[in-house]
């Protein structure tokens, strides 16, 4: 779907995602993610850029495992992760956007959990590029979680959060050979109807992921 028809239906409150194409799993156990070796650190910030230009071919279960471990996976016995949150407020929720479905990632038992027997992909953003990558990364976060936050700056902290997790999204990309980019221009009423999301969690950002498109 054109920029402009995405434009105009989300003008008029009718951006919808599209059926699924396949059998919607109601969960997915990922592979346990390899923790070790990759890419220097230092080479990784070197090759860290956006592209907006991807293939359709979809990421393999053991490349989605390292990848939603890399965003905000558990990295200790404690239940810390990789990515930092506030107070310990964990009020990020990262949800998945495949053809079969839109998933939340559990990083306590690494799986995916069916959320919305959908494809998700048409309304996490307005670019006429996100129908047709393999995913999309929705960043959620969760104010019931932020007890402990002044309400007036709950959305400051997770958004800090939130981009922390795009961030090391960034790095795995760079260091994997990946395509990503994170998007802020998103239909955020739309996403939140089509995950059923509740009045305390809210929508903050977008981030497509995928294969490059070789350059000519």
């Amino acid at each position: 779907m054109s920029t402009l028809a995405k434009l105009a239906l989300g003008l008029m409150g009718r951006l919808r995602p599209a059926p699924a194409k396949a059998g919607s799993a109601p969960a997915l156990a990922l592979p346990p993610p390899n923790m070790q070796g990759g890419l220097p650190l230092m080479d990784a910030l070197a090759r860290r850029h956006s592209s907006r230009d991807f293939t359709r071919a979809e990421l393999s279960l053991p490349v989605l495992s390292d990848l939603l471990w890399a965003a905000c996976g558990q990295n200790r016995p404690d239940g810390g992760r990789t990515s930092p949150s506030a107070l310990n407020a964990q009020e990020i929720d990262v949800f998945v956007a495949l053809p079969a479905g839109a998933y939340r990632y559990d990083p306590a038992t690494h799986q995916l959990h069916l959320v919305a027997a959908v494809d998700l992909r048409r309304v996490t953003g307005y670019q006429d590029f996100v129908d047709e990558a393999p995913l999309d990364l929705v960043y959620v976060a969760d104010h019931a979680r932020m007890g402990l936050v002044p309400a007036g700056q709950r959305e400051s902290y997770a958004s800090a959060a939130a981009g922390a997790m795009a961030q090391n999204v960034y790095l795995f990309a760079a260091a994997n050979n990946l395509a990503t980019v994170i998007r802020a221009w998103i239909d955020r009423a739309a996403i939140a109807d089509a995950l059923g999301l509740t009045h305390d969690q809210q929508v903050l950002l977008s981030q497509t992921v995928g294969y490059p498109r070789a350059q000519a």
